[in-house]
């Protein structure tokens, strides 16, 4: 049987898979098992921050296997501590670490920590969560009710309780009670359709929650790790979370989450934990990454990248007004808006078949989310290659 055959009778159907099977790759290219090439703007969905078959993370990645892949977290973790140093380090905030395996696990993580601050501050306890309409948090049965998505919330219930939904940033404060405990949000909403919120309302949003004393938590498992030109959206919209979340790019495709919080001593031993999270290959990963990015950061390539990237963009959503509405996002977060659901499906499967991959968020946006590496000759052949596809519809 070859990999689809095999995939559809011992694999759960949780995705609507393409045909393609993608076998090798190279920065922003990707090879399928046809041999035909790629230009990849989805990362793996923002995972693969250093591009694929980065020679640096490889050789980290093999050097630290031929010691160790995996040691408790009884025990004092060399890489784990480092990474937590860089990680902290490049925030500019006072924060601890806990690392986990994912996205959804460093939101659970979150969850936790904003519960036990609730239970142990004053007489009343605080355990309600504020999220936002469209909003994604993860896929544990937790962090599905903490996503503002009521087509997520079928058949899974009954879940926690304690989360409401705001339609916007405007309505919060009027959803504040004694029993708020923290407001969890997306600087942009990612699966929401690449929506940046306003700056300036998050940041008066920052000042009346430590005013009320309740945590702000902010998700950026997709904005982190220079997605959207910072290390952190956070340093973007200038505010000081109690609880950030990390995961996707900071492995650069290694799994991989983090909780960070300026709540130092909210944990004590027993509290929380994970088997896998921190382990001895995934925080070197992190070590790597964070080196990596940090170096680009500093040099300005990063810098010149994005303004590469936005250029093409720019460029080539000016040439298609006729199909696309608006574009969004921030940095190498990008979105454009389609007229329809079903423009846009056929956009993503012509890019395909033209050599591109891009992705769908919401109901009818574009999703882009290239490598964080990626050369202007790939940046340059994606346009080129996404724009034979829109022409062709």
């Amino acid at each position: 049987m070859n990999t689809k055959e095999l995939d559809t009778k011992y694999v759960l159907s949780t995705y609507a898979r393409a045909d393609v099977e993608f076998v090798s790759g190279k920065n922003a290219r990707l090879k399928d098992a046809q041999e035909k090439e790629y230009i990849d703007f989805t990362s793996g969905i923002a995972v693969t921050s250093v591009g694929h078959a980065n020679e640096r993370l490889n050789n980290a990645i093999c050097n630290q296997i031929q010691n160790m892949i995996h040691m408790s977290n009884l025990y004092y973790i060399a890489p784990q501590a480092k990474a937590a140093q860089k990680l902290v380090d490049a925030s500019g905030y006072d924060m601890k670490c806990f690392f986990s395996n994912s996205g959804a696990e460093a939101n659970e993580g979150a969850i936790k920590i904003a519960r036990k601050h609730g239970e142990r501050n004053g007489q009343v306890k605080k355990y309600k969560i504020i999220t936002l309409d469209h909003s994604f948090h993860g896929r544990t049965i937790t962090t599905v009710k903490a996503t503002g998505q009521e087509s997520m919330h079928n058949y899974f219930g009954p879940f926690p309780d304690g989360f409401v939904y705001a339609k916007d940033v405007d309505e919060i404060e009027s959803l504040l009670d004694d029993h708020t405990v923290a407001v969890m949000l997306e600087l942009v909403q990612g699966e929401g359709g690449v929506q940046p919120q306003d700056k300036a309302k998050i940041q008066n949003l920052a000042k009346l929650l430590k005013s009320r004393d309740v945590l702000l938590m902010i998700d950026e498992v997709q904005t982190g790790v220079y997605r959207t030109g910072k290390f952190l959206a956070s340093n973007l919209y200038e505010i000081e979370p109690d609880v950030i979340t990390l995961a996707k790019g900071v492995g650069g495709g290694v799994p991989v989450g983090v909780v960070m919080t300026s709540l130092k001593e909210i944990f004590n031993p027993g509290d929380h934990g994970s088997t896998f999270g921190g382990n001895n290959l995934s925080t070197t990963a992190i070590c790597e990454v964070m080196d990596i990015l940090g170096e680009c950061d500093k040099s300005g390539d990063l810098e010149i990248t994005m303004l590469l990237f936005e250029k093409a963009l720019e460029s080539f959503y000016n040439a298609h007004k006729d199909v696309f509405t608006e574009k969004v996002g921030l940095g190498m977060m990008c979105g454009l808006r389609v007229k329809d659901a079903e423009t846009l499906g056929k956009i993503i499967n012509s890019a395909r078949e033209e050599g591109v991959i891009v992705l769908k968020a919401g109901k009818n946006t574009l999703r882009i989310l290239p490598p964080l590496t990626i050369t202007k000759e790939e940046i340059d052949e994606g346009f080129k290659y996404l724009s034979r596809a829109v022409s062709s519809l």
